[in-house]
This record gives structure tokens, C-alpha cells and sequence, in this order.
């Protein structure tokens, strides 16, 4: 089996993290497409308590510009409008 550079030069991971702090500071400095042979397909649920929800109503034009900036960012409008939203209040709130 040749020696592959890329394997041969990179960082070996460590088997365990101390905390997520440590691991972040690991691949911060380092990139995944280096360990891509290394990586395992995995799947999860997530079962988050639901969440209550409000509505407000919107202006139609209002809705429809949201929506076509959402799509251009490839998110959903709903995401987009929280995102914003979380922007302002932390603008509003220094």
C-alpha cells in the first residue's frame, strides 16, 4: 500500500476529548476533508421538548420579500424571520 501524503502528514485525532472546548479547539486548527477516510457515516434523533408558538400577522408584500430572500438563502422562511429577529433584539438589547 503506497504512503498517502495527506495521512502521512496530518495530526493523528485524539481518542478522547476532555471537553467540547478541547475539540473545538482541535478542529478549528484542523480540517475534516484531511480525515475524510476516517469518517463513519451516523444517524441520530433529536427529541427536543416542543416549543411554544406565536403567530403575528404580516404584510402580503412584507411575507412575499421574506420569502424569496429566504429561498435565495436556502433556508426556510420561518428560519429566516427568527434569525433576524435574534439579530435585532441582541442590536436592541446592548
Amino acid at each position: 500500500m503506497a504512503n498517502n501524503p495527506i495521512t502521512s502528514q496530518r495530526d493523528p485525532i485524539p481518542d478522547e476529548f476532555s471537553s467540547l472546548a478541547e475539540a473545538g479547539e482541535f478542529w478549528d486548527t484542523h480540517s475534516t476533508a484531511d480525515y475524510e477516510d476516517l469518517m463513519e457515516e451516523v444517524s441520530f434523533e433529536i427529541n427536543l421538548p416542543p416549543q411554544p408558538m406565536r403567530s403575528y400577522a404580516m404584510a402580503k408584500d412584507l411575507a412575499t420579500q421574506l420569502h424569496a430572500v429566504a429561498k435565495q438563502q436556502g433556508i426556510s422562511t420561518q428560519t429566516l424571520i427568527n434569525l433576524w429577529l435574534q439579530e435585532k433584539l441582541i442590536q436592541a438589547t446592548r
